[in-house]
């Protein structure tokens, strides 16, 4: 049975509805100002617990706060996703039903999605493209862009390729173990900002659908 939620998760979880999408480390700091604020027993590692009992209450709405992955540059995210295609819970998705027959229908071009819309739509994508999606052989997240292996196809994401390669003379395919053909990305080194808990983090993206 699940702890009701006191003021520090109820606060935390209506940033969350305003915000949409927060950084992890701006995520982490809501975390311990939601509690200090409340007088709430805090503690640094217990984010995912701290939100696993939010997420319990929002079952029955068919929401969850969802931990993702930036395909850019590796950052870690945190985002209130809606889990279910009815005429009803969609309407607590950002993509309108004309905007998901767009994406349907898109098929030539270079896009890249923003981390939430990845996020968002990632049971859609892949129940739609069930033959084309592919998951990053890294971290087994949806891989949209990334690198490819020639031999075994084998996809990895930009920032998985860094670290996994990093300090490697002689890079192979994580899968296959042939040569690693590719440049391999530099890894992200750069520290996020960290504003206020009621500022939204900056998703770099080229075009959004």
């Amino acid at each position: 049975m699940a702890t009701a939620l006191n003021d520090g998760q109820r606060r935390f979880l209506q940033t969350m509805m305003s915000q949409g999408i927060l950084e992890g480390s701006v995520t982490r700091k809501l975390h311990k100002h939601c509690c200090e604020i409340h007088k709430v027993h805090y503690r640094h590692d217990q984010l995912d617990e701290f939100i696993k009992n939010i997420n319990t209450h929002l079952q029955p709405l068919f929401m969850e706060i969802r931990k993702g992955m930036s395909e850019d540059d590796g950052q870690q995210y945190y985002a209130l996703i809606n889990l279910a295609e009815t005429e009803i819970t969609r309407m607590a998705c950002d993509y309108t039903e004309t905007e998901l027959e767009l994406f349907k229908k898109t098929k030539e071009g270079e896009y890249i999605l923003s981390t939430r819309c990845i996020m968002e739509l990632e049971q859609y994508i892949r129940n739609m493209y069930q033959d084309l999606v592919k998951e990053c052989n890294i971290c087994h997240n949806i891989a949209i862009q990334g690198q490819t292996c020639e031999l075994c196809a084998a996809r990895i994401h930009l920032p998985c390729a860094a670290k996994y390669f990093q300090g490697r003379d002689d890079p192979c395919c994580p899968h296959c173990r042939e040569f690693w053909p590719h440049e391999i990305p530099a890894v992200h080194r750069t520290e996020p900002s960290m504003p206020p808990p009621s500022s939204t983090p900056k998703t770099r993206h080229r075009h959004r659908e």
